[in-house]
């Protein structure tokens, strides 16, 4: 084991140090190496050498001119290069999804598939066709993939690449190694799973209304209802990674048997189809559904109107008992709750002022505005954040 100040040890401040830089570059666009140095306290020299490896790496390019102050030649001004990125994907219950987020957080192409689920094999040949037609006009564009990240609508465990449970999808310890390779073959970080609420909720921090609550619970809304819960701006999984399940927490105790093999959770009187059975809404395709519902709620048919206050007034109590229990005062509502906020808003206000006065005040609920693109952002994110604390790796 090397000594303090031995080889191992510089090759970790070294590695440390790019990181710094880096972080540094990316919350001053266009900054200099000069600037760099008096903002982090390195050495003009020691940042100017880390920028080459950065400049190596491809996450940074130089853009430009900036003067370093009234005296002294102008300075390169640095930027990351928009032309890196990472492949976002996510299987849901009823599509698949694929798209590509660049290092500065722009959504540079996206597909979706509509389908039902089914066999992994068959899953997978679907989302490989889809991933490498997005890959192929990224680098027709220019953009180099460093790796990618998968979501899925279950409980997994990403250091075996293994869905523990996806009652939605009917998978069962479903080992995704050899697929997620298959994903992006030739990228060199390669392709991770997470959880899609989690990945949706470090999207809405990264790109959406996050940044501005700092603590708060995401919920998704699909088929399935899923959460994420983000302290001090940092995703909190649990001991075992699976915390934020608020679709199945208890909120009619006498209600449907739920997919999870429980009773009356949210997800039976919240998730999509709940909400479709109840207001009377058939059609062949999800988005046939979601339109003919929406369509239903403009003209104010009541059975459409009471499947969407019936479904606010649930999340509004599984909000209240998942607030109460973790502290915080602060949702954002994403999938079908945010197509829905109009008619959802007031039931769930309601809800929440009747069983928790002002626990969760008005301006701490937020609708998300990524659409269909949270989970697969947040995946795609989570994957150019490691690249961002470990640059390095580029390089091996």
């Amino acid at each position: 084991m090397p000594a303090d100040g031995g080889p191992g040890r510089v090759q970790d401040v070294r590695r440390q140090n790019l990181a710094v830089v880096l972080d540094s570059i990316q919350r001053t666009p266009r900054t200099t190496r000069a600037e760099i140095a008096a903002s982090t306290g390195l050495t003009k020299a020691s940042v100017s050498s880390l920028v080459t490896v950065l400049l190596d790496t491809g996450l940074v390019e130089e853009a430009g001119v900036a003067r370093d102050g009234e005296r002294g030649r102008p300075g390169s001004g640095l930027v990351l290069n928009r032309q890196r990125g990472a492949l976002g994907a996510e299987i849901n219950v009823d599509y698949l999804a694929v798209g590509v987020v660049d290092a500065l957080g722009e959504l540079r192409g996206h597909k979706v598939l509509e389908r039902r689920p089914g066999g992994l094999d068959v899953v997978f040949g679907d989302l490989q066709e889809l991933a490498r037609a997005v890959a192929g006009e990224a680098k027709a564009a220019g953009i180099e993939l460093l790796g990618g990240g998968l979501a899925v609508p279950g409980l997994v465990d990403p250091t075996r690449k293994l869905v523990l449970t996806a009652p939605n999808l009917g998978w069962q310890d479903a080992a995704l190694e050899r697929h997620l390779e298959a994903l992006l073959p030739d990228s060199p970080l390669g392709v991770v799973l997470s959880n899609e609420a989690n990945s949706a909720a470090l999207a809405e921090l990264w790109y959406g209304h996050g940044s501005s609550f700092g603590d708060y619970l995401y919920v998704s809304g699909e088929v399935g209802v899923g959460g994420g819960l983000i302290f001090e701006s940092q995703l909190f999984a649990g001991p075992r990674g699976h915390a934020g399940e608020i679709g199945h927490v208890v909120v009619q105790p006498d209600g449907l048997k739920c997919g999870c093999g429980g009773r009356g959770c949210l997800e039976t009187v919240a998730g999509q189809d709940a909400v479709f059975s109840a207001a009377g809404i058939q059609g062949a395709t999800t988005a046939d559904r979601m339109a003919a519902l929406m369509h239903a709620l403009r003209t104010g048919a009541p059975d459409a109107v009471r499947a969407v206050e019936r479904a606010g007034h649930f999340l509004g109590i599984a909000l209240v008992s998942a607030a109460r229990m973790v502290n915080v005062s602060a949702v954002i509502l994403g999938g079908h709750f945010a197509g829905l906020q109009n008619w959802i808003r007031p039931s769930l206000r309601q809800s929440l002022e009747t069983y928790a006065p002002g626990l969760v005040p008005p301006d701490g609920v937020a609708f998300s505005e990524l659409g269909q693109t949270a989970a697969l952002r947040g995946a795609a994110g989570s994957r150019l954040r490691e690249a961002f604390a470990s640059p390095a790796d580029l390089l091996n």
